[in-house]
């Protein structure tokens, strides 16, 4: 008997090619091609009658419709794409291999020199997105507001539309900054409270609250900052992702019994000591308007059940934050050139400082 004789399966399978075979396949192709032709050029049997007991089975609406969809479609592919020449990533060859570039949940870590910023760039304007970038500058702090905007104009998404959210509780004491085209400053006035902690878990309240309210309809992402920082290097598309947060400068090299997690389980933000990934930075994270505002909506709501237990975290909202991104994994994590301090000295790993802290006396700024 001939070797492949009887096989009917895998790549090599026989057939034997009888004229009841030829038939049917035949029948086969001339039915998918009615098929085929029907979806293009007429009603089928199920989706089309549903369209046309929409417009009241108005023919002339239909191809109305169906015209409207086709110039659509259409404009989608006037697109101009512009070429790009760059060198081609060598799968062999990581671009670093002095750092952790990938969480164990596949989430990048971004890095200088781990990606290509004209190739994001050119995704996100196809995209036409528009970035928030939200500080609060409630009493002092408002003294910081002009090195923040004006450092933000220089590095922060050039090229992409920003809305700068400022909650400020002195919005006639808000700078006028000169802004690019499509940038624009927005005050959003909020009260002070008397202690220094209270503000800063205020924030979380606020940001849930208008992100529901006015950010969903005006930007793609947000981006939450604290205004006490300068911007000294490029900050742009490569950071946005549906949820990210940031290594923090003092402890990204540490150990997870070294981070000052809350570890009373008396509190919201407990997270027990053999539990963490790493410990995030409250002054930077972000992402789409809906994971932003889930995420600060259960840290103010954790932060409130706290509060009426006359419980406070030991850091605050950013505690929250880190029992937050424990178990609900960020989609990007930020190097700690995305936060840094000088007085930290400048690692060798460190090939950028993106966004440093302003130098200031806390105690002088502080409840004023």
């Amino acid at each position: 008997m001939d070797k492949d004789q009887g096989k009917t399966g895998g790549v090599k399978g026989y057939f034997p090619k009888s004229p009841l075979y030829v038939m049917g396949c035949t029948t086969l192709l001339c039915l998918s091609f009615g098929y085929i032709w029907n979806m293009s050029n007429g009603p089928c049997l199920d989706t089309p009658i549903k369209i046309f007991n929409t417009v009241n089975s108005n023919t002339q609406d239909f191809h109305n419709i169906k015209q409207s969809s086709n110039h659509s479609l259409e404009d989608l592919l006037q697109i101009e794409l512009s070429r790009m020449i760059y060198t081609k990533p060598q799968i062999l060859k990581p671009p670093r291999c002095d750092v952790l570039m990938m969480t164990p949940w596949f989430a990048p870590i971004v890095w200088e020199g781990t990606y290509n910023s004209e190739i994001l760039n050119e995704q996100f304007r196809q995209r036409n997105v528009t970035v928030g970038l939200t500080v609060f500058a409630i009493k002092k702090y408002v003294v910081f507001l002009k090195t923040f905007l004006e450092t933000a104009e220089t590095y922060f998404m050039v090229g992409h539309r920003v809305n700068y959210y400022i909650f400020t509780d002195r919005p006639e004491e808000v700078p006028k900054v000169a802004l690019k085209e499509g940038r624009n400053v927005v005050v959003l006035q909020v009260q002070n409270y008397p202690r220094w902690q209270e503000i800063s878990m205020r924030r979380m309240e606020m940001l849930s609250y208008f992100s529901q309210q006015r950010f969903i309809n005006e930007v793609s992402y947000l981006v939450c900052v604290d205004v006490d920082m300068r911007f000294n290097d490029q900050v742009g598309v490569e950071i946005l992702s549906d949820l990210f947060g940031t290594l923090h400068p003092g402890f990204y090299t540490a150990e997870r019994r070294s981070f000052t997690y809350e570890h009373r389980p008396a509190s919201q933000a407990y997270v027990p000591s053999d539990e963490g990934d790493f410990y995030y930075a409250g002054g930077f994270f972000g992402g789409t308007v809906t994971e932003v505002y889930k995420l600060t909506k259960k840290c103010h709501e954790a932060i409130m059940v706290d509060k009426a237990n006359g419980i406070e975290a030991i850091w605050q909202e950013e505690s929250h934050l880190n029992k937050y991104f424990l178990y609900h994994k960020p989609t990007k994590i930020l190097s700690p050139e995305y936060l840094w301090d000088d007085n930290l000295g400048t690692p060798e790993i460190l090939k950028k400082r993106r966004f440093l802290a302003v130098p200031k006396n806390h105690a002088a700024i502080r409840n004023k």
